[in-house]
């Protein structure tokens, strides 16, 4: 068993198979001196050398367990009635279109959200393929297209096209209407791109400035000592990833932290930039720096494990009142939102252009409200699952989950009325409350690995409609169909980065199939049965 252990570990953090004897290597030299005084001494290091770990021998454990856990995944899908699919497409290091699919579904054990297959594209990526493979990957596990109740995408032609766009071709072979979303966070990203061309071109050339000092390795390495010298509060720029949004303000804040040390460094090296001497394009410089703040906050909370569709909306909607806010924040000329062209301002006496940044934010604002329909009309549905006392029966869709609408608003009466069933809602809400709160104080102290350690709150959710009879089975039924949903394909983008962590530049001829493996148990929250596993090996050659 130990060799699955040890090969379990190398590939949950997307190491090479060659990583088994370097492991193996360690281990022997450190028990040397760790079992020096044992009286079994020479029994312990018998065992270590005896253990199985050549590339080999790991790629195969590694195979084995990706199996086990696809069977374990299939026995749990064959239990719902209910599951949702995000699907999303990339291309890994050796510009191989890979299409990871992954299913959230309702287990016995609460809401699960699993890589079912990592799906290479050997010719085009029209949506045609990508429907081919991942209809063929569904009937593999003979899990049934009907169980589908929704489909999360990028929203890229290839996937949202009319008539040979992915979902078009799915939901033909589907027998039921289903819910199509565009992913939260990629609309989200989208409605920040609205600024005005002008301040696009801040990023732009702060990219540009940044990629010139950090791509010269002399330069770099001045830069770096410059910073020492200066004292400044950071030792080094970031480089930008133009894929996340996420990355933008990240690169603005610290280059706005390192403004005057920039100017020192590029005025001693000769290289003239007049816009950071332009008052203009430093106010709207400043103004990128306090909106993708204030944007980096929203797509935070957007990107937390286990939030409900209806918690990313109601972010959503926050977002869009603040926006609001803002708008009133340039009206009055008081700048308490936007601290960095506030301190410029105040600093420099300038005249900042009230009506140009307003209309900035006001477009940014129209931009969320034309996106996010297709959340908004299902606003009360999403509700349910938190809100099962104050639901309107009128205002429910029931087409998409095949429910007994009579039996449902019978089993909704009861429940409204049982004081022993209510109460748990009342429960639940106070429980969610305090979920908040825990998560509004470890981000105000940047506690970030307190954050990730909480309850989640889909499953605070499950807990509380699993302790409920199934007598209320409608209800649940529609529950767990609604906590079943993909809010965004959040997913999907993590595993394209742990794919690439994997299949790098030094593993480039890893092939697909144990590309998948790989990345399956990188990704799962399922456990390999390696008691299992381990028997079936008895009897086996060791390699």
């Amino acid at each position: 068993m130990n060799d699955f252990i040890v090969s379990q570990e190398i590939a949950k953090r997307g190491k090479p198979y060659t990583d088994g004897e370097y492991i193996k290597s360690c281990f022997i030299n450190a028990s040397e001196e760790l079992f020096r005084d044992f009286k079994n001494k020479a029994e312990i290091l018998n065992k270590i050398k005896e253990l199985p770990l050549s590339a080999k021998t790991v790629k195969d454990r590694t195979v084995k367990m990706s199996l086990n856990i696809t069977n374990q995944q299939i026995e749990d899908l064959k239990l719902v009635s209910a599951l949702s699919i995000a699907v999303d497409e990339s291309c890994d290091i050796n510009d191989t279109a890979q299409v990871s699919l992954f299913v959230r579904f309702i287990s016995s054990t609460g809401p699960k959200e699993e890589l079912l297959g990592l799906l290479p594209l050997k010719g085009q990526t029209r949506g045609e393929d990508i429907a081919n493979a991942v209809i063929e990957c569904m009937e593999k596990h003979h899990i049934p297209l009907d169980k589908i109740v929704s489909i999360s995408t990028d929203g890229a032609k290839s996937m949202t096209g009319v008539r040979k766009g992915f979902v078009s071709i799915l939901t033909e072979k589907i027998n039921h209407e289903i819910l199509v979303y565009h992913c939260i966070i990629h609309q989200e990203a989208l409605c920040a791109q609205t600024f005005p061309e002008e301040i696009c071109n801040v990023m732009e050339l702060v990219i540009k400035i940044v990629n010139t000092i950090v791509a010269k390795a002399l330069y770099h390495r001045q830069f770096k000592e410059f910073f020492v010298e200066m004292e400044s509060e950071y030792a080094d720029l970031l480089l930008h990833n133009k894929v996340r949004w996420l990355s933008r303000g990240n690169v603005l804040k610290r280059f706005a932290s390192l403004l005057l040390e920039i100017k020192a460094f590029l005025l001693e090296k000769g290289v003239d930039y007049p816009e950071l001497t332009d008052d203009q394009w430093i106010q709207k410089f400043y103004f990128m720096v306090d909106v993708t703040s204030h944007l980096n906050n929203l797509n935070r909370k957007l990107q937390e494990k286990g939030n409900t569709i209806f918690s990313m909306l109601e972010e959503v909607i926050s977002f869009e009142n603040k926006l609001s806010l803002f708008a009133q924040d340039f009206e009055r000329e008081t700048l308490i939102h936007f601290p960095s062209l506030l301190k410029h301002r105040q600093e420099n006496n300038s005249v900042i252009d009230i009506y140009y940044f307003k209309t900035a934010i006001l477009n940014m604002r129209e931009a969320f409200l034309r996106r996010f329909q297709e959340f908004r009309n299902s606003m009360a549905t999403l509700a349910f699952v938190k809100k099962p006392l104050s639901a309107d029966v009128t205002e429910l869709n029931f087409s998409l989950f095949n429910i007994d609408i009579g039996a449902f608003e019978m089993q909704l009466l009861k429940l409204k009325n049982k004081e022993l069933w209510s109460s748990k809602f009342e429960r639940l809400n106070a429980d969610l409350e305090k979920l908040e709160k825990n998560k509004c104080d470890f981000s105000s102290q940047h506690k970030w690995s307190a954050l990730k350690d909480l309850e989640k709150e889909d499953m605070i959710i499950f807990n509380t409609w699993n302790s409920i009879p199934d007598s209320y089975d409608q209800l649940k039924k529609l529950a767990f169909a609604v906590l079943s949903l993909f809010g965004s394909t959040y997913s999907c983008e993590q595993s394209f980065s742990s794919m690439n962590l994997i299949k790098s530049t030094l593993r480039n001829r890893l092939i697909d199939e144990n590309l998948e493996s790989c990345l399956k148990l990188k990704t799962t929250t399922y456990k390999p049965d390696l008691s299992k596993l381990s028997k079936e090996m008895q009897g086996h050659c060791s390699h």
